[in-house]
């Protein structure tokens, strides 16, 4: 498992996470953290994850200004 701070990249961070989930192994738990400014990078992250087929296991609140997301680099059963 891994935690991966990509704060410093804004709203400009969906590229960035989905190479890191392809440079890791199959099964590999990444966790990422991001500024939310409106909230919309939360959503976003979400339906980037899903759209690559990845599993997204959490997503939650860090604190005031910034949100996690828990990846897992499995197939997504949901389609």
């Amino acid at each position: 498992m891994q935690r991966y701070d990509l704060r410093h990249l804004g709203d400009d961070f969906y590229g960035r996470m989905l190479e890191i989930i392809d440079e890791s192994t199959l099964g590999e738990v990444s966790i990422f953290m991001f500024e939310i400014g409106d909230f919309s990078p939360v959503q976003k992250s979400a339906d980037v994850i899903k759209e690559a087929g990845w599993t997204l296991m959490n997503s939650l609140k860090f604190n005031e200004a910034d949100w996690m997301i828990v990846v897992k680099k499995v197939k997504s059963e949901v389609a």
